[in-house]
């Protein structure tokens, strides 16, 4: 049976590595380039988060953000910057934020692990909190 040293007062005992909330794909960072290409103000990036209503409960939010609050997480990824709600952040951890754009509609798609149902019309989510112990 080994014996397990105790640390000493300078040591820190060492942390598990953050995971990263959120990932793009290239066509999602192509596009929030675009958009922030064409934004008549200046803006610091996206803000993502999620918002309470639809008929599944819940829906995503993606909106201009024109400035950075202490409370955000902050995504940079393939050369944007996405701000994260923190009251979103643990239903949004591993998702994948898509661009998809057909001859109906184009908009951005979140493939969540976290969301557990969705409305018929597509325009609400149910989302549950990730499991970070896991």
């Amino acid at each position: 049976m080994s014996e397990m040293t105790p640390l000493s007062n300078t040591e820190k005992p060492a942390r598990r590595q953050r995971p990263q909330v959120m990932r793009l794909t290239d066509a999602a960072a192509s596009r929030v380039k675009d958009l922030m290409s064409r934004a008549d103000s200046e803006i610091v990036g996206l803000r993502v988060g999620i918002k309470n209503g639809g008929c599944a409960g819940q829906s995503y939010t993606v909106e201009y953000a024109h400035d950075l609050k202490a409370s955000d997480e902050v995504i940079e990824d393939k050369g944007v910057k996405i701000l994260i709600d923190p009251k979103a952040v643990l239903f949004l951890l591993g998702t994948e934020m898509d661009y998809k754009a057909d001859k109906m509609q184009a908009q951005f798609v979140f493939n969540n692990p976290n969301q557990i149902s969705a409305c018929g019309c597509g325009e609400s989510v149910e989302l549950v909190p990730a499991n970070i112990d896991g």
